[in-house]
């Protein structure tokens, strides 16, 4: 299935409170003429409007305005395939799938089943993991949870509510502190559940040719106060990898530092390769792909690895020493 038939996947994640109900609620109902399947990965929360689901014998219940709500409190694989068979037999139509995780998830294994399962990673593009943080509770959350800073970690855009109940200062000190944890996510301030829906879909943030943006300001590496347990750090090189190196350091890397490793992304120079390299994985899943031929531009590679406590120095060294 080529990736403009695949059905375009968005993982939204966010701690307790932030805001991701009232968007889903909108979702929902609102009339904005797109057919899509929100899956709530519920874990005995209070998710989505409970009339909505306690109507309903059924985990999939169809609501006026095209859209598709579904309950899930297992096997995450086993709604996405039955969704999948339905929609082949034109017994649902959607175009695009949601899936929320709780406030207290680690949003990773549900971007691994994307590459666990062969039919559904086929048939499912995974286009962008969204976290909603609540400027207003974000700076405890995050002292004090280790999941409100894997959500911050594992994301592709951040979208930060309820930022008018804080002075502007506090903002900005805020959106500095997710931009030294993940530096790679883009952070929108969207009004509590009013975010344009645009804002969410098709951002195509985990496909691997997306181009590797960082935000250069932060490679500054001003000091931080917060001593947070998710960072960030970056490689680059003007030199070419050696292929075969490479691959044998990130395989021992990911066999050991794999479940702290949250993202990891790079486009990579690799010797005797016309094209660039786009790699990337979450904890031990690694996946890479030909990028555009390299033609008249620059080449150099670029690494950014967002995990917990990793010993960067172990990891810049390593791959200083897989350069050809």
């Amino acid at each position: 299935m080529q990736q403009e038939n695949m059905v375009p996947v968005t993982i939204l994640t966010g701690f307790l409170g932030a805001g991701k109900t009232t968007l889903l609620n909108r979702i929902l109902k609102e009339d904005h003429g797109k057919r899509i399947a929100v899956i709530e990965n519920e874990f005995g929360e209070v998710g989505v409007d409970s009339e909505i689901i306690e109507n309903s014998e059924e985990q999939i219940v169809e609501m006026n305005n095209g859209c598709i709500c579904c309950t899930v409190r297992g096997d995450l694989i086993k709604i996405l395939g039955d969704l999948k068979d339905r929609r082949s037999q034109g017994a649902l139509e959607f175009d695009r799938v949601i899936i929320e995780t709780t406030g207290m998830a680690d949003p990773g294994p549900v971007a691994q089943t994307f590459f666990t399962d062969e039919d559904i990673g086929a048939y499912y593009l995974l286009d962008s993991i969204l976290t909603v943080v609540d400027a207003k509770h974000a700076s405890k959350h995050l002292d004090e949870f280790r999941e409100a800073q894997e959500q911050v970690g594992f994301a592709d855009r951040i979208l930060l509510s309820k930022t008018d109940l804080m002075q502007e200062e506090e903002n900005q000190k805020l959106i500095k502190r997710l931009k030294t944890m993940n530096p790679r996510a883009q952070v929108k301030k969207v009004h509590f559940g009013a975010t344009p829906i645009g804002e969410i879909l098709d951002i195509r943030g985990f496909n691997l040719n997306a181009i590797l943006e960082l935000d250069p300001e932060f490679l500054a590496d001003a000091p931080h106060e917060h001593h947070d347990e998710v960072e960030s750090f970056v490689f680059r090189s003007e030199k070419p990898f050696n292929g075969d190196k490479l691959e044998q350091f990130l395989s021992g890397m990911i066999q050991v530092y794999g479940p702290d490793l949250l993202r990891y992304k790079g486009v990579l120079w690799m010797k005797g390769n016309p094209r660039r390299v786009v790699f990337q994985g979450v904890h031990m899943m690694m996946g890479g792909d030909l990028g555009k031929p390299w033609g008249g531009d620059k080449k150099q590679s670029v690494m950014v690895f967002i995990g917990k406590r990793l010993p960067k120095d172990l990891f810049l060294g390593g791959l200083e020493q897989c350069l050809a």
